[in-house]
């Protein structure tokens, strides 16, 4: 399973996602990339104002405010 992360610089939602990503993957497998919108246009503007967003093999699964355990259940699936 792959965890797409849509980040930015100076983000504190995404560093706090960042986080919870990685605590949960001590309890599940999956690998996570990271996407700073700011170097990708499309992205961008996709999710300009709503990072942090989670996509899980492609889909969007969260947005900002992301909440941890309906994370870990979607992950879980």
């Amino acid at each position: 399973m792959r965890v797409t992360l849509y980040t930015k610089a100076d983000c504190g939602l995404c560093q706090e996602a960042e986080s919870m990503l990685k605590r949960l993957r001590k309890q599940t497998r999956f690998e996570i990339e990271y996407v700073n919108i700011e170097a990708d246009a499309a992205a961008n503007e996709r999710y300009g104002s709503r990072i942090p967003v989670i996509a899980v093999d492609g889909e969007e699964v969260a947005a900002a405010p992301i909440d941890e355990t309906q994370l870990m259940a979607i992950l879980l699936r």
